[in-house]
């Protein structure tokens, strides 16, 4: 059987800056040419950044990216990488007229390209555009038309992007059609917390349905609220693992496959296949080559666990945000309980103690054990820490407004946040807002206090997955005989915004492990308010915890962006209308 050494990078590449990710590309093609690849493969839109958002409706920037791709393909011509294919995701046009979408001509496409001796050598369009959750792509993207099957030393591969095997038929069954050896595909698909057993069993569906090895490449790192794990895999049609790469790590896949040879006529004609779908041959050689003296013969990377994973992607999420845009440090309000202790942990294994700030803002409230809380995470992690009491700014407001109750409340976390933001204006650190999902959810938070920030890195973890991640993150220290970040007490202890005296999160809200349960079931899945309580939760909970959750859109709006985890988060996935008399019933 004929051989070819595959390279699938799985690189981080940055929305807009196509100079620096062609950079990128040509250093890890260099990288791979270097270890032997016969054909080397890049993400989905891995020139422009993924995703684009309205980027795509403007022609300078479909331009720009056309004339990069264009460019690329002469400089790894230049630099000695020419001789091998490499297939790169690019911003992309229609050139004629969509009848059925009432597009024109010009219409932005998500495309990927084979660059080869200086040349672009083949191009297609994404065909299967996902409109769900995080994806607008048919605001965007004009969908492709054909199949194109690459003819290299002998095997046919045919070429998809990401969303064409996530649906039946389509470019799946036009590669069986076409009898393809190989069916590689490009992918920028967001991490869910265990999403990869779903995808790695898609991808052995969709490889016996294509009757041949499916190569899923997928991009890493993070944009906004986004976050990419990677975990790149290669699977026979047998279902058979052949690679798989770690999960939130830059790096190249490379194995050798012994794939079969091709035997369709490259002179064929036109066929039209699945979908609607044209075959379109390219031949870059017809000689197969001899099995290599020593094959690369990579692992399998095991998938983390569950809770290391969502860790992982939240510190990934963090470093992204601040590094891409120009960011070098971050600043966090300590108040010496759960979400704050936990964020500030995310930070520092992100982007370093060195780089993160806590303050904490003490007022007439605040009890001992939460100053001298937030003092021991600070000791613990070794970020930088200073204590800048609210007190007389509180005084100062009370004696000019004479407030009582919520209002009086309010005012605490207000003064926390100007302090926080003057501090960010001052001197140059970004906020992070420490909200968890239970609390945006039900509106438990303060507009203009506990929710300013330029980003909320646990923005899409409920509260109980916040206890569950700070325990966790402990016990890996412990193994690995480092001191625990975050205090045993803060963990212990009952979560209270300590706004007024005694106070605690339960006088307001229902117990965690309830609250999210019945959080779950309406924000994830959608259910109504009957089949909540039909699934044995009292009917009085039910009814309070909707109304809260409907009646707190406003705030959520104005909550800044944080990592995306979970199947619905808010924000991108979930999008309820502000003024809404619509209620379960």
């Amino acid at each position: 059987m004929p051989s070819l050494r595959l390279a699938l990078n799985q690189i981080d590449s940055v929305v807009g800056d196509i100079d620096g990710n062609a950079a990128l590309i040509v250093s890890w093609t260099r990288h791979a040419v270097e270890q032997g690849a016969h054909l080397v493969a890049f993400p989905e839109l891995a020139l422009n950044g993924y995703p684009i958002e309205d980027l795509a409706l403007r022609p300078s920037f479909i331009e720009a990216s056309r004339s990069a791709l264009v460019a690329l393909a002469k400089r790894l011509e230049t630099e000695g990488l020419g001789e091998v294919p490499v297939v790169v995701g690019y911003l992309g046009k229609s050139l004629q007229d969509t009848p059925r979408l009432g597009l024109p001509a010009g219409s932005p496409q998500n495309c990927a390209a084979v660059l080869h001796k200086g040349e672009v050598l083949t191009r297609m369009a994404k065909h299967h555009l996902p409109n769900y959750g995080t994806f607008d792509e048919f605001r965007y993207f004009v969908p492709g038309d054909t199949l194109p099957v690459v003819r290299l030393h002998g095997v046919d591969v045919a070429l998809a992007i990401c969303e064409d095997i996530w649906q039946d038929g389509g470019r799946v069954q036009a590669a069986r059609q076409a009898d393809a050896g190989l069916l590689l595909v490009v992918n920028a698909s967001p991490y869910e917390a265990r999403r990869g057993d779903e995808r790695l069993a898609l991808v052995r569906k969709r490889a016996a349905e294509a009757g041949c090895t499916l190569a899923y490449l997928n991009l890493v790192g993070g944009q906004d609220e986004l976050v990419f794990d990677g975990q790149s895999v290669v699977v026979q049609a047998d279902g058979t693992v052949l690679a798989r790469a770690p999960q939130f790590e830059e790096g190249c896949l490379l194995l050798d496959l012994d794939l079969p040879a091709a035997t369709a006529p490259v002179d064929g004609g036109t066929r039209i296949v699945a979908d609607g779908l044209e075959i379109r041959r390219t031949v870059i050689s017809e000689e197969p080559l001899p099995a290599p003296e020593e094959p690369i013969v990579p692992g399998e990377a095991a998938p983390l666990a569950e809770l290391e994973e969502i860790y992982a992607a939240l510190v990934c999420g963090v470093r992204a945000y601040v590094r891409k845009n120009g960011f070098r440090s971050v600043l966090i309000g300590l108040s010496g309980g759960i979400d704050s202790a936990l964020v500030a942990a995310i930070a520092v294994d992100a982007i370093g103690p060195e780089n993160v700030h806590g303050v904490s803002m003490p007022s007439a409230y605040s009890s001992e054990h939460s100053r001298d809380d937030a003092a021991e995470l600070a000791r613990r992690t070794g970020l930088n820490f200073r204590t800048v009491s609210i007190a007389p700014m509180f005084d100062a407001y009370m004696d000019a407004l004479k407030l009582t109750g919520l209002a009086e409340e309010n005012l605490q976390s207000r003064l926390r946040g100007t302090l926080l933001m003057s501090v960010s204006n001052q001197e140059g650190h970004i906020v992070l807002a420490p909200g968890n999902k239970s609390e945006l959810a039900v509106g438990y938070s303060t507009l203009y206090g506990d929710s300013v920030g330029a980003f909320g890195p646990i923005k899409d973890v409920y509260k109980t997955l916040v206890f569950r991640l700070a325990r966790w993150r402990n016990e890996i220290a412990e193994e690995r005989g480092e001191t625990p970040p975050i205090p045993e007490h803060t963990i212990t202890k009952p979560p209270s915004a300590e706004l007024r005296p005694g106070q605690v999160d339960t006088d307001s809200l229902p117990d965690y492990d309830l609250l999210d349960a019945v959080l779950t079931a309406y924000v994830e899945r959608d259910l109504g308010r009957a089949q909540i309580v039909a699934e044995g939760f009292d009917a009085a909970l039910v009814e309070r915890v909707l109304r809260l959750v409907d009646t707190a859109e406003y705030k959520r709006r104005q909550y800044p962006p944080g990592t995306k985890i979970s199947v619905r988060n808010f924000g991108r996935d979930r999008r309820q209308p502000i003024t809404n008399r619509w209620r379960e019933r």
